[in-house]
């Protein structure tokens, strides 16, 4: 392994489930992989741009002329889909907000979801181009989702997946820190979620 990405999301700081399980999961990784480059994306810092006009139409037009016209508004673009494409893991780090995933990684995932770079339309429909990767979900939320009777109403993980696997990443393990807002299950959550990632196939 030489190159991984680590996407990480919570603006909490050290407060983060989310980033406390990541923390450890870089621990292992850097341990096992120690030559290979760790690249910690924080988005919660980034501030990436949701897609205008301008942006949408420099990454999907197929007009060489227009691409080379609308280069400087694709240049953010193609920096993170290079650093996904050039990655051999991917880890996103994420809390649920209201269910679903911050607008902070959709920003992300807008920026990187691209036709004719980690994409690309066939006769037999859409075929992947972000192949040959893994990738792990680190899944930090207040209630539990993974089990039981608010488990419909997790958008997060089943998303993350099937976009994962429209580009071609179909390699996806997942930890969860669930139960943050619980009472009875608060003081365990990152424990328990890092001792998940000590099981975790690397």
């Amino acid at each position: 392994m030489k190159k991984i990405l680590m996407i990480e999301v919570s603006p909490r700081g050290k407060d983060s489930a989310s980033r406390s399980v990541a923390d450890t999961l870089a621990v292992r990784l850097t341990g096992l992989y120690p030559s290979a480059e760790l690249i910690r994306r924080d988005l919660a810092a980034a501030h990436l741009p949701h897609l205008d006009d301008i942006t949408l139409r420099a990454i999907s037009t197929k007009d060489p002329a227009e691409a080379a016209r609308l280069k400087d508004a694709a240049r953010q673009s193609d920096q993170l889909t290079d650093e996904l494409l050039e990655s051999d893991l991917l880890v996103i780090a994420t809390p649920m907000w209201n269910f679903g995933i911050p607008s902070a990684l959709k920003a992300w995932i807008d920026l990187v979801v691209r036709p004719g770079r980690t994409f690309q339309y066939s006769g037999g429909g859409v075929v992947g181009l972000a192949k040959d990767k893994k990738a792990i979900l680190v899944l930090a939320s207040g209630g539990v989702f993974s089990e039981g009777p608010w488990k419909s109403w997790d958008f997060v993980e089943p998303y993350l997946r099937q976009i994962l696997g429209f580009i071609g990443i179909v390699d996806v393990q997942t930890v969860r820190a669930e139960g943050m807002n619980l009472p009875w299950l608060a003081a365990e959550v990152v424990p328990t979620a890092s001792r998940a990632v000590e099981k975790l196939a690397l």
